[in-house]
């Protein structure tokens, strides 16, 4: 399965969702204000939001004035087309270490499959033939702790741990130091997830900022924020919340193929201006895959 059809299958309810509520309007035997108006309707019940929405229609209407289209069934090619500018400018591949590892701080809330995201990446990059090292940084949660433990066997990665509650900073500098020592080539590092009481976890990540900062130059060379797609809207206010707090370079949007409301990745990249890099089309390994604009824009609005 090629990567447009891997996006149009992991895209099939929120593609569904968008054009079920336009279908009406291709019978049509012109393109009038009226389609515009269901457009706009149908992209906020993806979750698009108001905003992006209303710019959306706008360009859809830019783009039917200069291309001259007065024809509905031609809505979906142009909303593509609008999709697909929203990410110019914004560079979704990962920025890798030109020499020595390559240092990714994975952030989120918890509940958003940050761990299980981990374990993709990390088998993501182990079929590239690199050397994975994982860091067990939330030590906030025992669980945390033996849920990357497991999956680092699963992965066939190592795996660095303190006790439950040790300083995470700590857990990331033994990391780094393990992987320059042993020549890995990835440190995925796990963070607690948790907003309910912000300021000691955004301390914690600083710190474990710093700390890669100052043990590698260039470090760390990723800050991932996982969210949660089925949660809409939400995922965007945590994508805000957390650009607010530290210096997050990317998105991973987690359970797509669960949902109706895949269209939040757009209000995430056009509003916040932070890139997706990664989405997960399904529950198995192979399932997350590194986000493609151009195929998703053009999978999910594909009727």
């Amino acid at each position: 399965m090629g990567l447009f059809d891997r996006f149009k299958k992991g895209l099939e309810k929120s593609r569904t969702g968008l054009w079920g509520r336009l279908s009406g309007i291709f019978s049509r035997s012109r393109l009038d204000e009226s389609a515009f108006e269901e457009m706009e309707e149908a992209l906020l019940a993806a979750d698009v939001g108001v905003d992006t929405s209303v710019w959306l229609v706008e360009q859809v209407r830019r783009l039917a004035r200069e291309q001259r289209v007065d024809q509905p069934s031609e809505l979906p090619r142009l909303l593509a087309q609008a999709m697909a500018s929203a990410f110019e400018g914004l560079d979704s591949s990962m920025h890798l270490a030109t020499s020595g590892p390559t240092v990714v701080l994975v952030v989120g809330v918890n509940g958003v499959g940050k761990t299980t995201t981990i374990a993709k990446l990390a088998h993501f990059y182990r079929r590239q033939g690199k050397q994975v090292l994982l860091a067990a940084g939330d030590t906030f949660r025992a669980a945390a702790i033996d849920q990357l433990l497991t999956w680092g066997q699963r992965v066939g990665c190592d795996v660095i741990r303190h006790r439950p509650g040790a300083d995470a900073a700590a857990v990331l500098y033994d990391a780094l130091q393990a992987a320059q020592a042993r020549g890995a080539d990835m440190v995925l590092c796990d963070t607690a997830g948790r907003l309910h009481n912000k300021a000691p976890l955004m301390a914690e990540l600083s710190k474990m900022y710093k700390v890669a900062q100052r043990e590698l130059p260039g470090a760390p060379h990723e800050v991932l924020l996982v969210v949660d797609g089925t949660t809409g809207q939400n995922a965007l206010n945590q994508a805000r919340t957390f650009r607010e707090a530290v210096q997050v370079t990317g998105i991973a949007v987690t359970k797509l193929d669960g949902t109706a409301k895949g269209g939040v990745i757009l209000p995430i990249v056009r509003e916040l201006r932070i890139p997706v890099k990664w989405v997960g089309l399904g529950e198995k390994m192979d399932d997350l895959e590194p986000f493609d604009p151009a195929a998703f824009s053009q999978a999910i609005c594909e009727p």
